[in-house]
């Protein structure tokens, strides 16, 4: 049975991804008065070879005379209807961010943090809904501190987001807000959330100013495309006019990924601080070509691990290198009897990955003496219950120097049958849907694997936290699934 013409055009509209939007609008504009060819490609600055597929595909639903196209009478509500022509005329709401922006924690300069306007998240949610087709899509924040994705999800409240980010503060925050999006941790150095590889369609990056930073950040994008031909990756980036060497730097560092900028709009982001750039940033539109995927791999192990990205601080470019962790939080599990590591370039969260990604029988850590989880007893009490169920922790203030401190961990026995939590934390690279379930399995040993599967589900804070591993879930989703495990008992 041959499919109907407006399935075929549709057919043809869903080969674009989201950078169809441009054709819906050029169907939209067939059903309401006639056009020539000429017309179609220069108003919608589409290819003309794309143009002749989708009249191609509407066949008998287009009438043509004298050179002019329209959509048939009787086709044109169904075809309106169909390629929703109806909102392309509207722009997307978004309430305002101001409050929002004003109750986020506050910006941390070692992390390049600078804040942007509340106009710049709702300017940058406009544009990416009036520019793409984000209905049904997925959207990758890869670092979210001005809060874009809960601009863009009011905006577009059909679209999948999620943001990673290395400062939990943010990810506990945004999470706060329930607005339905996804939050992982990462230190994008070690690799991307590998639940997120693969699945977006639209990147967006407010990364650090630096050459290493912008393609570190890019990078991990381009790894969380779904969509390799049609996704698209949008950056913010400034410089000083009065560095445009530094400027060239960082656009050499796009392109030596071999992504293309197919726009680039100046001065489109707004900033409370950042003077020394104006205040103000560009936005640069990406998409990758054939000579990504054949790069990226090896530019991105030439980041990853070593390099510092950041314009402040000692994760500076001049500060101490970040090697310590890579080995245990860039790969899987580590087999080892004892596990020595310097973790004193750690920004914060390292220390509690580490020790969550380590089932080793004895661990000792060298971090800084104001470690956030030493600096006081709640913070040291906190980092205690977080891997209570694997290691019994000794804290050394400085030691073995004044600026040091010694994190030692002693292996805590196999844990039990009934020890949900501590089944979760030895597991700690496994999905969480699937460890958990065993781990209900092993507590009821008469449970179906379908109940267990029905029951790790309701102990799950967030349905996408079952296909991520407990590794990269955001420190307090990990405080509630491992209370949540400690009840089963």
């Amino acid at each position: 049975m041959n499919a109907e013409p407006i399935d075929a055009v549709a057919a043809v509209v869903s080969e674009y991804g989201i950078a169809g939007r441009r054709l819906r609008e050029l169907i939209a504009r067939l059903t309401e008065s006639t056009a020539t060819l000429d017309d179609l490609v220069r108003d919608f600055a589409v290819p003309r070879r794309t143009v002749e597929a989708l009249l191609r595909a509407a066949g008998p639903d287009v009438h043509a005379e004298a050179g002019r196209f329209t959509i048939v009478s009787s086709m044109r509500q169904r075809y309106r209807a169909c390629f929703g022509a109806d909102a392309l005329h509207h722009d997307p709401e978004v309430p305002d961010m101001a409050g929002l922006v004003a109750a986020a924690p506050a910006a941390d300069q070692e992390l390049d943090h600078v804040s942007a306007t509340a106009e710049t998240a709702e300017r940058r949610a406009r544009w990416l809904a009036t520019t793409y087709d984000l209905a049904g899509a997925h959207l990758v924040c890869i670092g979210d501190h001005d809060l874009t994705s809960l601009a863009v999800r009011r905006a577009v409240p059909g679209l999948r987001v999620s943001v990673v980010d290395v400062d939990e503060r943010l990810l506990a925050y945004i999470d706060a807000q329930r607005a339905g999006i996804a939050c992982y941790s990462a230190d994008l150095r070690f690799g991307l959330p590998p639940v997120l590889a693969g699945s977006a369609d639209l990147i967006f990056s407010d990364p650090p100013y630096t050459p290493e930073g912008v393609q570190l950040f890019l990078g991990r994008g381009a790894q969380a495309l779904r969509d390799r031909t049609n996704g698209r990756l949008v950056m913010a980036y400034g410089f000083s006019p009065l560095t445009p060497a530094l400027g060239l730097k960082v656009q050499r560092a796009l392109l030596d990924l071999d992504l293309v900028i197919e726009a680039m709009l100046p001065a489109f982001n707004r900033y409370h601080g950042a003077q020394a750039v104006g205040s103000a940033s560009d936005l640069y539109a990406c998409r990758p070509t054939s000579g990504t995927w054949q790069v990226l791999d090896r530019r991105l192990d030439r980041l990853a691990g070593s390099a510092n990205i950041y314009t402040h601080g000692g994760r500076s470019l001049e500060g101490t290198a970040a090697r310590g962790p890579a080995r245990v939080l860039g790969g899987g599990p580590l087999a080892a009897d004892e596990v020595s590591l310097d973790l004193t370039a750690d920004p914060g969260p390292w220390l509690a990955r580490v020790l969550l990604a380590l089932n080793a029988p004895a661990v000792t850590l060298l971090v800084a003496n104001n470690h956030p989880d030493l600096r006081d007893e709640p913070s040291q009490a906190a980092l205690r219950a977080l891997v209570a169920a694997k290691y019994d922790l000794s804290l050394r203030r400085s030691t073995p120097g004044p600026r040091q401190a010694t994190v030692e961990a002693t292996r805590r026995p196999a844990p039990g049958p009934a020890d949900v939590a501590g089944w979760l934390l030895t597991h700690a690279h496994g999905k969480v849907g699937n460890v958990l379930r065993d781990a209900l399995l092993r507590a009821d040993p008469t449970l179906a694997r379908s109940a267990a599967r029905t029951r790790a589900e309701a102990l799950a804070a967030r349905p996408e936290h079952l296909d991520a591993r407990l590794l990269d879930l955001p420190r307090h989703a990990i405080v509630t699934l491992l209370t949540a495990g400690q009840a089963i008992r």
